[in-house]
């Protein structure tokens, strides 16, 4: 995401899933010929001994009269976000008492709408190494919730959440041309969801162009309205194990009779002979576990999966009080994937 403070802005996967955040790229960028407050406080930058040791080349920018942000910032947020998945290349197994059955191609099965809800919290310390250029770092933790649809060879819905942590890096690139200032992040989160092997990496592109709108007589106070686009890719591959008791919600345990006898009417009347040979190597075993409500097999599971869209679009604003404090929501409205952000920004001196 992006995070932005008076002047300059800034960006949060998700996401992890994930997430995105919001940088500062504001006030700083915006010019009055008019002998306001505000003007008399941006011809006395000019006149500022910057000794601080970041941003680097912030005595450059004062001497222009940029108002650059306090270079240290720690900021809390909060998102929510929801989208849909696409899974291909699906491989079971499972393991039981009895049976040990490893990951299995199951070519096959074909899914309808995946549903992926997750709502994170982190904290986000960043630093301005140069009046233009933000560094900053994501760790964090939430909550995760996937609705998978399957559709072939039978109609059987999954519910599966589950608890996650995040840590990341990320960079960001900010300017301006007359009034409208610009920001370009890009960060790089790894989320380790608990019922997974491996972390899963999100990779997130935020641009936004915005604008500041200072309060005259109180030239540390501005608020800021942008646009822009985010984009997000996730590594494909995922494996883990889940109890079959954890990834089928309760309605289907009472619904078991009616999906076997579903599976078994696919079976005789519409598999062909290669699908049987793998059905009988790992899907009938699983639908007799589900049969038997033997809900403590674990359930081997392996896939590629990728979000549905990689871009959405995005508006925001921030109110700044001063260089100290800030708030700045976020919202994603334009496409397959919503989320909402907010967050609170403290920076100092450094």
């Amino acid at each position: 995401m992006d995070k932005m403070t008076n002047t300059c802005k800034t960006s949060f996967a998700i996401i992890i899933f994930l997430c995105i955040g919001i940088h500062n790229v504001s006030g700083q960028y915006t010019n009055t010929k008019v002998k306001t407050k505000h003007q008399v406080y941006t011809d006395s930058l000019k006149q500022v001994d910057y000794k601080y040791i970041f941003p680097i080349l912030g005595q450059g920018a004062y001497k222009k009269g940029f108002d650059i942000p306090y270079p240290v910032g720690l900021m809390a947020n909060f998102i929510w976000l929801q989208q849909n998945l696409v899974f291909d290349n699906m491989q079971l197994g499972i393991k039981t008492d009895n049976l040990d059955i490893p990951l299995t191609p199951v070519d096959f099965i074909e899914f309808g709408e995946n549903i992926n809800t997750s709502y994170a919290y982190n904290v986000r310390p960043d630093i301005w190494v140069l009046p233009f250029l933000n560094v900053y770092g994501i760790f964090g933790g939430g909550q995760s919730k996937t609705e998978v649809n399957l559709t072939t060879p039978f109609p059987l819905y999954s519910s599966v959440e589950q608890g996650l942590s995040t840590a990341g890096f990320g960079i960001m690139g900010a300017g301006g041309i007359g009034p409208v200032w610009f920001s370009v992040d890009a960060n790089w989160t790894w989320s380790k969801p608990q019922l997974l092997d491996k972390p899963v990496q999100v990779n997130v592109l935020g641009i936004r162009i915005g604008h500041t709108f200072v309060f005259k007589n109180k030239p540390e106070r501005n608020i800021a309205l942008w646009a822009g686009a985010m984009s997000m890719q996730m590594n494909s591959e995922t494996s883990g194990e889940i109890k079959l008791i954890d990834a089928l919600p309760p309605e289907v345990w009472e619904r078991k009779d009616e999906i076997v006898g579903n599976y078994y009417d696919w079976y005789e009347n519409v598999a062909t002979i290669p699908q049987k040979k793998i059905a009988d190597q790992v899907l009938t075993p699983i639908v007799e576990r589900i049969n038997a409500a033997d809900g403590e097999s674990i359930i081997r599971y392996g896939m590629d999966k990728q979000v549905k869209d990689r871009w959405n679009g995005t508006i925001g604003g921030q109110f700044q009080f001063n260089k100290k404090w800030m708030i700045r929501s976020e919202a994603g409205l334009f496409g397959n994937r919503k989320s909402f952000l907010i967050s609170v920004n403290y920076r100092f001196l450094l």
